[in-house]
């Protein structure tokens, strides 16, 4: 195995569109929309959060170089799944639905995800 290629999978609790609040790190009590999970790394990625800034060389001649700024991934155990109904955030749990399904479900409000 070449260095830096992991064929481990990481099991992360929020999917991509779960709406998640930041509990650590300089972005603390943000609320955002998780817009892609990376389970080889355990890191997700939230809308409006962890913004780094990414210079880019010009690749033409006569063109100029911009400063782009773009989210950064953050370790999923520094998100927690967010109600947006009561307003709190809460862990999740895993229950079966009348059909047999697994579901998630927030253990403060009794909400189901899934």
């Amino acid at each position: 195995m070449a260095k830096g290629t992991s064929k481990v999978r990481f099991k992360v609790h929020v999917k991509s569109g779960d709406t998640v609040q930041i509990i650590a790190g300089s972005d603390r009590g943000k609320i955002g929309e998780v817009l892609r999970v990376l389970p080889e790394t355990s890191k997700v990625i939230v809308k409006g959060v962890n913004f780094k800034t990414k210079h880019i060389k010009p690749q033409q001649e006569g063109e100029s170089g911009q400063i782009q700024t773009i989210e950064a991934p953050i370790h999923s155990s520094n998100v927690m799944l967010y109600s947006t109904k009561q307003k709190v955030a809460s862990r999740v749990s895993y229950t079966f639905n009348e059909n047999g399904r697994k579901v998630r479900l927030l253990k403060k409000t009794g909400e189901l995800l899934d």
